[in-house]
């Protein structure tokens, strides 16, 4: 028994001489990320502390120390809240809605732009498409209320042109929803197929020529190459992607809804700025926050398992 013990001993210390080797090593590098380590502590796990905010009564002047500690009834009058049950059920459909489209669309937006043999104009396409990301929703938001004016909106005009009525679609609770999805995919799509563009840049041509000399047609060699080979990337983007499963886009929403269509459109960001900033109920607030992190949280664990189980892939 001494022996094993000595032994594993003697093991742990040569690991702790390697590990320190490759410390030294490579120090440099370690310095380098210093300063990122350094900002992560400091904006993303000390303001952790502020959770504590969901389980007592805050006052911003007694502070954390001072206000009094209330368990579960901020979660209590949460789940008792007709406002906040509706906002909750908005932001699931909402947000699945937007996973669904922002999913596909820039896979088949990537394959697209894969097969066009034109490089000036696959590159001016690129550059058209990725252009919606850097305009902020305050801008784009506009746009789209121009484009969708009854008035003066483009869209109306092409409605009236086959005889239909005009509509004002951003005060129709009908259509609002679909608006936010629509427009979202129109938005983001560019931007988000940049990844998928680089894994299959990342094939190897040489499987292509092989599948076009034995006579496979080009969705053939989609369905039977390319799709198989960026799968990988599939499964990792689609994983992050449940774990915004609760966040439904604040500026988006903030920009476009107003009251006509507030029990379509409110949602649990636009709820929390209400509650919180509007309404200064700071605990409030911090619990429906809390619930939106542990769900997305949840979500995430949840679908790196199964896409473990399914094709041995994973985030962590």
């Amino acid at each position: 028994m001494e022996l094993v013990t000595a032994r594993i001993a003697e093991t742990r210390k040569t690991m702790l001489r390697k590990r320190l080797k490759w410390i030294l090593k490579y120090k440099l590098l370690y310095i380098l990320l210093l300063p990122a380590f350094v900002w992560v502590f400091i904006f993303d796990y000390l303001p952790l502390y502020g959770i504590s905010i969901a389980f007592m009564d805050y006052n911003v002047i007694q502070g954390f120390s001072g206000s009094e500690w209330v368990g579960l009834k901020y979660f209590r009058l949460l789940f008792e809240s007709e406002m906040f049950r509706n906002a909750f059920k908005n932001t699931l459909l909402i947000s699945l809605y937007k996973m669904i489209s922002g999913f596909l669309c820039p896979i088949l937006l990537a394959l697209a732009l894969n097969e066009i043999q034109a490089a000036w104009f696959k590159k001016t396409l690129q550059t058209a498409v990725y252009l919606p990301r850097f305009v902020s929703w305050v801008v784009y938001g506009g746009i789209i209320t121009l484009l969708l004016s009854p008035e003066t909106g483009v869209i109306n005009k092409i409605i009236e042109f086959f005889g239909g009525k005009s509509v004002y679609l951003l005060v129709e609770p009908a259509y609002f929803r679909t608006i936010l999805v629509v427009t979202d995919a129109m938005k983001e799509m560019g931007w988000a197929a940049i990844i998928y563009i680089a894994a299959i840049a990342g094939l190897n041509p040489e499987v292509y020529e092989a599948a076009t000399m034995d006579g496979a047609t080009r969705f053939s060699r989609i369905f039977h190459i390319t799709l198989p080979g960026i799968t990988g990337s599939i499964i990792v983007i689609f994983i992050l992607r449940v774990g915004y499963i609760m966040s439904a886009g604040l500026d988006q929403v903030i920009n476009l809804y107003n009251p006509m269509v507030f029990e379509m459109g409110d949602i649990l960001d636009t709820y929390i700025y209400r509650i919180g900033i509007e309404q200064f109920n700071l605990s409030l607030a911090a619990a429906a926050d809390f619930i939106k992190g542990v769900i997305g949280l949840a979500m995430v664990l949840l679908a790196n398992q199964i896409a473990k189980r399914i094709n041995d892939s994973g985030i962590f």
